[in-house]
């Protein structure tokens, strides 16, 4: 059992996280949110030199450094919403049929799966947490948003599945793995990657971990879940930072 740390709760109360941590037991996994959905970094990145957030990034910064150097470290990243990179590049975004960027209910665009661009951006943020001694990535929002307003002529299964395998291919090693929250079942990319899974049943939880078709699900299979429910003890399972004691 593992522990998330969501970005409201580091811009709430950073010391009480930090406060939280000292509970955990060396080497016990720990998610943290890294980026924001609207495109900013939470730490001192040169991906994007100019999108740090609000928070303390000095804070930050330090409590990378102690996290990576304690605990499983797993990075949490969106990667298909940002709203600054949509603003910056256009052409890696999902287009509707008048030309503009669709835009969801939170004023983020959403980006191309397929771009080159959006590829070689999320490399680069994963090759730096990687550098920053992170254990993994997780990538959330891998799927396309439920509207027919975006125009996308490709296979959509396909084009996650294709970006999945070049993201684990390129930066996954014995140390890293890269993975994924996925919302439209794909096939899951074959190398070091695990899955994790959000608001999952626990009565269908063997079922859900089953479907990736993993010979190993109750490692590769993550839920991340506020419920305390047995049926989830046979898989790997992350539950809030407030569950520590």
């Amino acid at each position: 059992i593992g522990y998330y740390i969501t970005a409201d709760e580091l811009e709430t109360d950073l010391a009480a996280v930090q406060a939280q941590l000292k509970l955990l037991p060396k080497d016990t996994p720990v998610m943290i949110d890294v980026k924001s959905i609207y495109g900013n970094f939470f730490y001192s990145s040169a991906v994007s030199e100019n999108r740090n957030s609000d928070l303390d990034i000095a804070a930050m910064d330090e409590l990378i450094r102690e996290v990576c150097g304690s605990y499983y470290t797993i990075a949490r990243v969106p990667a298909l919403r940002d709203r600054l990179y949509g603003l910056e590049h256009v052409n890696d975004g999902l287009p509707v049929a008048a030309g503009y960027l669709w835009m969801d209910d939170y004023g983020c665009y959403w980006l191309n799966p397929a771009s080159d661009g959006t590829v070689n951006y999320l490399v680069a943020i994963a090759n730096e947490l990687k550098n920053l001694g992170f254990s993994e990535v997780v990538f959330y929002d891998y799927y396309f948003p439920e509207t027919s307003q975006i125009v996308f002529k490709s296979d959509k299964t396909q084009a996650l599945e294709k970006t999945a395998q070049t993201l684990v291919n390129t930066c996954s090693s014995d140390s890293f793995a890269v993975s994924f929250t996925v919302k439209q079942s794909f096939t899951a990319p074959t190398g070091k990657s695990r899955m994790y899974l959000q608001d999952a049943a626990a009565a269908t939880a063997g079922a859900t971990a089953e479907q990736f078709g993993f010979e190993d699900p109750a490692v590769r299979v993550v839920f991340m879940t506020d419920i305390h429910d047995t049926r989830f003890d046979d898989y790997s399972v992350l539950r809030p930072i407030s569950d520590a004691q």
